[in-house]
């Protein structure tokens, strides 16, 4: 029996290293390919790299920064890949994310004269639900019409974000009226800052907790198994009798709701107010940290540290490197690409493995 189990180890560490080797290959080969890129813009890449490590990792208040950056990604990466185990693809985290924000900022400026353990709470849950409306408008729309979520996800991301630029232009625009912005949180609707001197807020812990939500969901309950079952096989979720439309809606609803929480915790814990353009993409760059994470808790842990890191650092590589923060960018879409051309790659050669046997069978009459 020890020695069963002792194997069962070792086959399951050797299965956890084989879904690491892709991700981290695919990050080494995009940090290589990104040294070429600054190579022939005549600058030096060994320089590029210690300033973007120092820029994110270097003191206190860098690895602040980093962490505060982290957090609206493992939220909205969660989100993607949520959905995506359920089969949908949710590319409207950015504008869940907007509602998300609204919502908490309505909550945080005009609910007045509450404590903090209450209004705090009350902030985040409207906030988890402004997402999660957004995202279970697109499911329905899918369930109702045949409406690919690829599209009308997209669609209500537009929808979103010029909603808020109306509200902040206009009905909840802060007197005197000189800013397009909305007047300032209440205290007791502000998430606490956790390490003195930075930036870095409670939403992290929020964030981390979301992350064992989402394990504890898939693998832990009857509905997350239910919703895994629906995602990697319809007809076979239909036959045992599942409900697919209600899983679907479920899961959309979930994932809107963890992208409000990035919305949430980006107003709540770091801007204190609703503006325009609040998130830098975060939203999509979610969808980035869940395919570099195989859409698993720990993977988008992370993977979100580490798109963490890399914005977190561009600035100071901008700056002491000379290396614009367009090159960033370029890293990660190189990752994002070696990501899915290895996956790709992998889907072609179990199909081409599968066909070969009947190609190369011999008919009998």
């Amino acid at each position: 029996m020890a020695k069963k189990n002792s194997v069962n180890v070792v086959e399951k560490l050797g299965e956890g290293l084989k879904s690491l080797s892709l991700p981290l290959l695919s990050i080494i080969s995009a940090l290589i390919l990104g040294a070429f890129v600054i190579i022939a813009m005549g600058l030096n890449p060994i320089s590029a790299y210690q300033n973007l490590i120092k820029g994110s990792l270097g003191s206190v208040n860098s690895i602040g920064e980093t962490l505060v950056k982290t957090t609206p990604l493992l939220f909205t990466g969660l989100s993607y890949a949520l959905a995506r185990r359920c089969g949908l693809f949710n590319l409207g985290a950015e504008g869940q994310l907007y509602m998300g924000g609204f919502f908490a900022s309505v909550v945080g400026i005009y609910i007045k004269g509450l404590p903090i353990f209450i209004h705090l709470p009350l902030a985040l849950i409207a906030g988890f639900i402004g997402g999660g409306l957004w995202g279970l408008l697109a499911g329905w729309l899918k369930l109702r019409f045949g409406a690919s979520e690829l599209i009308t996800t997209i669609m209500l991301n537009y929808i979103a974000t010029h909603w808020v630029s109306y509200l902040v232009t206009g009905p909840m625009k802060e007197p005197p009226g000189d800013f397009p912005q909305s007047a300032q949180m209440e205290i007791t609707a502000q998430l606490p800052r956790i390490i003195p001197g930075t930036r870095l807020h409670l939403g992290l812990i929020v964030a981390l907790l979301g992350v064992v939500f989402f394990y504890w969901f898939f693998w832990k309950t009857t509905i997350g198994y239910e919703v895994r079952v629906v995602g990697e096989n319809p007809e076979a979720a239909r036959y045992a009798g599942m409900n697919i439309p209600r899983n679907a809606l479920m899961a959309m609803f979930i994932a809107g709701g963890f992208a409000g929480l990035a919305g949430s915790s980006e107003i709540l814990g770091v801007q204190h107010r609703l503006f325009q353009n609040f998130s830098p993409n975060y939203g999509f760059d979610g969808i980035a940290v869940a395919l570099l994470g195989q859409n698993a808790p720990i993977g988008i842990l992370l993977s979100a540290i580490l798109f963490g890191i890399l914005r977190s650092g561009a600035n100071m590589m901008q700056m002491a490197a000379k290396v614009p923060i367009a090159v960033i960018y370029i890293i990660q879409a190189l990752v994002i690409m070696f990501v899915v051309g290895s996956n790709i790659f992998n889907i072609f050669m179990k199909k081409r493995s599968t066909l070969a046997p009947a190609k190369g069978g011999k008919v009998e009459c």
